[in-house]
């Protein structure tokens, strides 16, 4: 009976989890007349601050084990970077009106996930994830040779956060106390540009005269971007720890169908007969691996 508790526990919190990444364009948009890179400065100080607090509150130790060993803290600066980078594209892209992309990006992530086990995991692919990753780079192709522009926000999103995955899964740290630090990490550059973004870069609503210069709601969604970005990846942290691997993987197209609706019918975003047709490539790649995933899992149960 405590099994099947713990397993609807992991079942809420990876649901959870990802139904707030699928939302989270609404509340980047609030803060679309601030610069993506003060979107993001202000992203990377409050996540900080907020995953700090959190680790002090539920005293994790593992935080200060990080900064005390050299090859940990340069693993999470590696990662940290990563993510901050998948972070910027991804707030950029939002308030670019480029919803749709995103989910794009967030569509290819598994499969790219899955070449990335192949080449640096030893990770054996079968003739159906072969198959599975070859339509969604047909479908990555088609929509590149129809609009004459490769997909770089997708696939910067997609490799980025593959990578990351691939080193957080080979590091196997605490996943909270490791958001700290790689937040921490990337502060002083946050704090860099907050501070003096405007005289560096010539922008006249940037740095600190931007936060003074803003309303409060402004003030505190910029705040409360750090509650919007750890949450949910605290959830995920909860959600591994009670479910397996491969069930997450069934909730992780949450996140992109509900962007991709966002990006269509909230805001309007062009989606052609070309965004179709790449997307039922990808989808039809995605089909694959989900059945592949299956019928493993009917294999082990027998």
């Amino acid at each position: 009976m405590k099994h099947i508790t713990e397993y609807k526990k992991g079942i809420f919190f990876a649901v959870l989890s990802y139904l707030s990444w699928g939302v989270l364009p609404l509340f980047w948009k609030q803060l679309e007349t601030i610069p993506s890179v003060e979107i993001l400065a202000h992203r990377v100080l409050w996540s900080a601050v907020f995953t700090l607090a959190l680790c002090l509150l539920m005293k994790k130790r593992s935080v200060l084990n990080y900064f005390s060993h050299a090859k940990s803290l340069l693993m999470l600066a590696v990662t940290g970077v990563l993510l901050t980078l998948n972070w910027g594209v991804y707030i950029y892209a939002i308030n670019s009106d480029q919803i749709v992309e995103t989910s794009l990006g967030y569509f290819i992530n598994p499969l790219v996930s899955i070449v990335l086990g192949m080449i640096f995991l030893g990770e054996k692919l079968n003739k159906t994830q072969i198959a599975a990753f070859i339509l969604a780079m047909a479908g990555v192709a088609y929509l590149t040779i129809n609009y004459g522009h490769f997909p770089l926000i997708a696939i910067t999103l997609a490799l980025t956060f593959g990578v990351y995955g691939l080193l957080k899964k080979k590091m196997n740290y605490d996943s909270m106390g490791a958001l700290a630090v790689e937040t921490a990490l990337i502060v002083p550059i946050a704090m860099a540009y907050l501070l003096f973004g405007a005289s560096v870069a010539g922008l006249s609503i940037t740095g600190t005269a931007s936060i003074h210069s803003q309303p409060v709601s402004i003030v505190m969604l910029l705040v409360m971007a750090g509650v919007v970005t750890s949450l949910p990846l605290y959830w995920f942290g909860m959600a591994t720890t009670k479910i397996p691997l491969y069930s997450i993987g069934f909730f992780q197209y949450i996140s992109p169908t509900i962007s991709l609706f966002l990006g269509i019918s909230v805001y309007h975003e062009m989606f052609s007969i070309v965004h179709a047709i790449s997307f039922s490539l990808i989808w039809a790649g995605l089909a694959l691996y989900i059945g592949d995933i299956i019928v493993k899992l009917r294999k082990h149960s027998t």
